[in-house]
């Protein structure tokens, strides 16, 4: 396999999202990974407050941490819109200014696309 060559503009980012269960959070984590769209995910439990439909909603969520290369957001946002039980997902890409450079390369190395 090869990889292609990335565009010199890339810039890792993290992507934030929530669900609802530790089982949707699950599925969505292997299936970033394993189609490259994310380098790593981390799943944390967390409490939202937040209003939906008119009201004050209150409860338990499962928060992603996505690492990722900007180049594959539109593809990563996209197969989260697909799998995602919301309605209205949580979906927000946040640059990194600046990482230790291994890692970073790492990233992009784990998310670039292969040709078989």
């Amino acid at each position: 396999m090869s990889v292609q060559a990335g565009n010199e503009d890339d810039h890792a980012v993290v992507v934030l999202i929530t669900t609802q269960t530790d089982m949707e959070a699950d599925g969505l984590a292997r299936h970033l990974v394993e189609f490259r769209l994310a380098a790593c995910v981390q799943r944390l439990p967390i409490t939202s407050t937040y209003r939906w439909e008119g009201e004050v909603v209150e409860g338990g969520e499962v928060l992603l941490l996505v690492k990722t290369m900007a180049s594959r957001f539109a593809a990563l946002e996209e197969a989260v819109r697909a799998l995602h039980s919301y309605e209205v997902p949580e979906i927000v890409c946040l640059p990194v200014r600046a990482g230790h450079k291994p890692y970073l390369d790492w990233m992009m190395s784990e998310t670039a696309v292969r040709e078989s």
